[in-house]
């Protein structure tokens, strides 16, 4: 009877993550390569259009065969499945913005420095004050490099990524107070880990149930009834919030997402600062995806819980609050 009802379970679960993979696919279509919207334009489908409703039907044709490939497996599977998947996207963004920020912060300092002139052409030097140019040759690589690390390393990074925020603040106060040199592109760093941090560790810390809950009724309650509630919280609240801010997020090329990375987008400072505010408007996307899918992996282990599956994870008191 349970296996019965875990296919629909499954289904409800990797629908809702197939059809986000489609409508991300479709945001790159859309901005890179001029699809039309999915809508109907002049009462007719475009082929654009065709093209991405074929990538929506595709998504859920796939989550209907995971439905029944997974139909023998606890849905403890599930949420393993899902949550290594975002432990590796996780895991690639820490060493992605460890690269860009190194990268990027030395770049930074030959340019307010004006060192560029010293060994490049002023042609080539000039190419580092734009940000098309940087982001495109320099950050893009970098980004591929950080995912390809990301296949090979298991370290989350979330300690060694909170000692470079700590050693970034102290070479600020030692510049600042001994030297009296200080920069923007310096403080730029600071909040660009710092932001990274705080965002990507998120969805790893629903995991480890770490975020604080506040509530009178949920400690006393047996562990069947706490995994309904958890079920029926991570849908209503968790995956309606992530929901939001992804869709919101990617709607269009004047989204707070979407326009900012187009345009490789830069602080007000300027060339005196680090380029990389756009990433930090694609931190907030990969907030809301990271979350989702921890939130989808939840759902599934709640719904275990709940019926009582074995294997249940035993949270340490320290961790979770």
């Amino acid at each position: 009877m349970e296996n019965k009802i875990y296919k629909y379970y499954r289904l409800f679960g990797w629908s809702i993550l197939a059809a986000v993979f489609a409508f991300l696919v479709n945001n790159v279509l859309q901005l890179s390569f001029g699809f039309q919207s999915i809508f109907l334009v002049d009462n007719k489908f475009s082929t654009t259009s065709i093209v991405e409703f074929t990538v929506y039907l595709l998504s859920l044709i796939i989550s209907f065969i995971l439905m029944l490939k997974l139909n023998d497996k606890p849905l403890r599977y599930d949420s393993k499945i899902l949550h290594n998947f975002n432990v590796y996207i996780i895991r690639s963004c820490f060493w992605v913005i460890f690269l860009v920020g190194l990268v990027d912060i030395t770049i930074s300092f030959l340019r307010v420095e004006k060192l560029f002139e010293l060994f490049l052409s002023k042609e080539l030097t000039s190419q580092f004050t734009r940000p098309v140019f940087v982001g495109s040759f320099i950050h893009v690589p970098l980004i591929i490099i950080g995912f390809i690390i990301g296949m090979f390393t298991r370290t989350l990074g979330f300690q060694w990524l909170s000692l470079l925020i700590v050693a970034s603040e102290l070479v600020i106060v030692i510049t600042r107070f001994i030297f009296s040199y200080e920069q923007t592109f310096m403080g730029d760093l600071v909040r660009y880990w710092y932001a990274g941090l705080f965002l990507f560790a998120s969805a790893y810390t629903l995991y480890d149930e770490g975020h604080v809950r506040v509530d009178i009724l949920y400690q006393g309650l047996k562990d069947k009834t706490k995994g309904l509630v958890n079920s029926i919280g991570s849908i209503t609240l968790g995956v309606s919030t992530s929901l939001t801010i992804i869709f919101i997020g990617f709607h269009g090329k004047q989204s707070i997402i979407n326009s900012p990375v187009l345009n490789f987008e830069i602080t007000q400072q300027g060339t005196v600062g680090m380029f990389i505010k756009y990433h930090l408007a694609l931190f907030l996307g990969i907030f809301g995806l990271t979350m989702l899918i921890q939130f989808i992996s939840y759902f599934f282990e709640s719904l275990a819980d709940y019926y009582g599956e074995k294997g249940k994870r035993v949270i340490e008191s320290q961790i979770g609050h």
